[in-house]
């Protein structure tokens, strides 16, 4: 049962009392009047954000309530200060985002701008690191490469330090793989902030 047979369906059983948010990444121009026949109230593209939900969430119930829920779900910041983490990325500007972002968390950060680099710089200082993010494609040394080297390294907390895929391949297949890899999770690309931050509450 695609969206807009959903909403329909519940609007038939329930009555049209509620708010109904289509979240697609298909242009709505191309649905928009089915979408509206159905019952729908409004349209969310892909990727979503935070910020997005929150403010259709306030308009619709109003910021007061927002206020009056669990800060949890709306994105209070996390206090990750004392670990430190490797990110391995070749993207400069990918790089500077992702910092920004987790600043407000205290994380101290170190970058890899390719797996190789990542490697040495886990080898030279292993204890230091709480956790890896690997980008998959990178020049010189990819991160498949990359984190079989590093838990054949051999080297204190080797063979269990969390490594995180990042990478735009998001089918199952190349999840997949990415575990075979010996990673422990998966994010896709671009970045979602919200997605980091649950990795980091997950493993530190």
């Amino acid at each position: 049962m695609v969206g807009g047979e959903i909403v329909r369906h519940i609007n038939n059983k329930k009555g049209s009392d509620h708010i109904a948010i289509i979240l697609s990444s298909t242009d709505f121009s191309q649905i928009e009047e089915e979408m509206r026949a159905a019952g729908a109230d409004r349209f969310l593209a892909k990727p979503l954000f935070p910020s997005m939900i929150h403010d259709v969430i306030s308009e619709y119930i109003g910021t007061e309530s927002l206020i009056n829920q669990d800060t949890s779900a709306l994105g209070i910041i996390d206090d990750f200060s004392g670990h430190s983490i490797l990110i391995a990325e070749d993207v400069e500007i990918n790089r500077e985002i992702v910092e920004s972002l987790l600043e407000p968390t205290k994380v101290s950060i170190d970058f890899a701008e390719n797996g190789s680099i990542a490697v040495e710089m886990f080898e030279a200082g292993s204890e230091k690191y709480s956790m890896i993010f690997m980008d998959i494609q990178m020049p010189e040394m990819d991160g498949y490469e990359a984190t079989r080297r590093i838990r054949a390294s051999g080297v204190r907390h080797a063979a269990t330090i969390p490594i995180i895929a990042m990478t735009a391949n998001v089918f199952r297949e190349d999840i997949e793989r990415c575990m075979e890899e010996g990673m422990n999770g998966h994010i896709g690309k671009p970045i979602n902030i919200e997605e980091v931050n649950a990795q980091l509450r997950k493993y530190l």
